[in-house]
């Protein structure tokens, strides 16, 4: 197995690594003692510092302004906001407009996506449904409009033609926990047409008919349970491509295990230089078999974590064929990014002592960043039913 990135990955990475080295984890109150969301809108500097090193449009098509790469290499770049814990929808941004250009209505995404690469628009994505426990596309309703005479309607077509601009759906339902969405302009929404179909709504957070309550998650960011009440758009804005509401879930779980590393990586990382400088009994505790044993556990949790994210990230961006479809390796990916990050930052506090847990230091950051990621597009053990589900349809050997 090659794990070699092509020079462009390599240098996607190195223009991330710049923009985040003067992030600070503690930039914004202590999640631990704020009652509320630790800020009201997205670190906007960072924002532009990531437009203007051309990392907003990484993966999108040179006509777009963008410079074509694949999922791998955004997964690469999550994995450096995470080390800092950058507070930005990169993500959710990149994930939403990967999917518009991949299955969305060209006009639309000619008209959206060179202003994402430049940082004008931020998109994010509801993909907790009501509860979080159920299918996100069960939670919205996607119907015709009947003011609508239904021309030109992508989703329905036969041929893909391009969607008209009239008024043809109205989406009605709750998408709860959705990242970033009081700082979003257009929010991505996964819904269900009378048939029964999956698709995907592309909303104007603006738009008449949307409400935003306030939710915060257990990093303290905001977050937004977001209601959709006769809520119209355009037959372009509606992507009914099969599968693109899958895919989109796919590519944001297999980001989300990124995440997990970049935090994990850090996380340990702190852990080791503590420890290598914590004297007990006049030697470091570092030396002490008990915490090098635990400290070598979490390290192979990370090399798991690495193995299965790029497998998954790999087979997104070729479409190689494997012996299970791809989602079984997504699966594996996040189980091991759920239980992995979680157990890292565990020990992480263990071996800390009573430092890990002090305000005043940036690990408590990463334990309750850690925990919103675990828990985030489903914990392991929901992944682990989705993989025996895919084992029973698909037996190996």
């Amino acid at each position: 197995m090659d794990f070699t990135f092509t020079e462009e990955q390599q240098a996607a990475v190195e223009a991330a690594r710049a923009v985040f080295s003067g992030v600070e984890p503690d930039g914004v109150p202590s999640p631990a003692l704020t009652p509320g969301a630790v800020a009201e809108d997205i670190d906007r500097p960072l924002w532009a510092q990531l437009a203007t090193g051309d990392l907003l449009g990484l993966t999108l098509a040179p006509e777009h302004g963008g410079a074509g790469l694949d999922p791998v290499a955004l997964c690469l770049v999550l994995r450096e906001s995470a080390k800092v814990l950058a507070r930005v929808p990169l993500l959710e941004t990149c994930a939403v407009a990967m999917s518009l250009q991949r299955d969305g209505d060209p006009a639309l995404a000619a008209e959206l996506l060179p202003r994402v690469g430049r940082g004008e628009l931020v998109l994010t994505v509801g993909a907790n449904g009501r509860t979080g426990h159920d299918a996100a596309e069960l939670a919205v309703t996607a119907l015709r409009d009947s003011n609508s005479n239904g021309k030109n309607d992508r989703s329905s077509s036969d041929d893909g033609s391009d969607a008209g601009d009239g008024s043809a759906w109205v989406l009605d339902g709750v998408q709860s926990g959705v990242p970033w969405a009081h700082s979003a302009d257009w929010i991505a929404v996964p819904a269900h047409t009378a048939d029964g179909r999956a698709v995907l709504a592309l909303v104007r957070r603006t738009a008449e008919g949307v409400t935003l309550a306030e939710q915060v998650s257990t990093s303290g960011e905001l977050l937004a349970e977001v209601r959709l009440d006769g809520v119209r758009i355009e037959n372009r804005a509606l992507i009914g491509t099969p599968g693109a509401w899958e895919w989109l879930r796919a590519l944001l779980t297999t980001g989300t295990c990124a995440l997990a590393l970049g935090l994990g990586e850090t996380a340990l990382s702190m852990t080791s230089e503590y420890t290598g400088k914590r004297e007990q009994f006049g030697f470091p505790i570092a030396t002490f078999q008990s915490v090098a044993v635990q400290a070598a556990d979490r390290y192979i949790d990370l090399r798991a974590m690495e193995v299965t994210l790029w497998q998954a990230a790999w087979r997104i961006s070729t479409g190689t064929a494997g012996a299970l479809p791809v989602a079984g390796d997504i699966a594996v990916a996040k189980i091991w990014a759920a239980d992995g990050v979680r157990q890292i930052v565990q020990t992480a506090q263990h071996l800390h002592g009573g430092f890990g847990a002090d305000t005043d230091y940036p690990l408590h950051r990463f334990h309750a960043w850690a925990k919103q990621i675990e828990l985030s597009l489903g914990p392991a053990a929901a992944h682990e039913e989705a993989l025996g589900d895919l084992l029973a349809a698909h037996p190996l050997g």
